[in-house]
């Protein structure tokens, strides 16, 4: 629970000195992302057996394509209680909490939907780094991994590690990678339709 409030405290911290200060760094987010997920690259390295990767394999394929296929549905759901079209609740779900993906490409096609796409996979983001400590504790650590979506693999995976544990990293690691593979496709596809 102490995670969870300096998590937000951070946050709010954040948001005041934004409000103050807005420097200008250009793409340092981008490399500081990259050096993350090189540095998470070698920590799998150093701690996995070939064992234990055959082991946690077959977790590690299916739960990215059910996390994709819930949040579909999900998106579809969403837009029939809303009662809006449901390319557009299927295409904001299918963004699986990519967010800087998702809203400009429905921006393309709508620019109110590319909002609501924007900020809908903004708050999965948020909602998993807050919620995932907690929700471990009624859901198995690796299925609660399906709440992060496509961010398992970068800004939720340090979440994911901590309260989860390493074999849970592995599974966040390559659950988001393959989501991010397929997001970029998957959003587009459903637009066209």
């Amino acid at each position: 629970m102490r995670f969870l409030f300096l998590v937000i405290a951070s946050l709010t911290l954040g948001i005041a000195v934004g409000q103050v200060y807005s420097p200008n760094f250009g793409n340092a987010y981008e490399i500081t992302l990259y050096v993350l997920i090189f540095l998470i690259g070698m920590d799998l390295g150093l701690n996995f057996n070939g064992e234990e990767l055959r082991k946690l394999g077959r977790e590690a394929l299916t739960l990215p394509i059910k996390t994709l296929v819930g949040s579909i549905l999900g998106g579809l759901v969403a837009s029939l209680l809303l009662g809006i079209e449901p390319k557009w609740g299927l295409a904001i779900g299918a963004g699986c909490g990519w967010y800087s993906l998702t809203g400009p490409l429905i921006a393309q096609y709508s620019v109110v939907y590319g909002a609501v796409g924007f900020l809908g996979n903004l708050m999965r983001e948020i909602l998993t780094i807050m919620l995932y400590p907690v929700a471990i504790r009624r859901i198995d650590p690796e299925k609660a991994v399906a709440m992060g979506g496509a961010t398992t693999m970068d800004t939720t995976l340090p979440v994911i590690t901590k309260f989860g544990g390493r074999e849970v990293s592995f599974i966040a690691f390559v659950h988001g990678f393959i989501l991010t593979a397929v997001v970029p496709f998957v959003v587009p596809l459903i637009l066209s339709l």
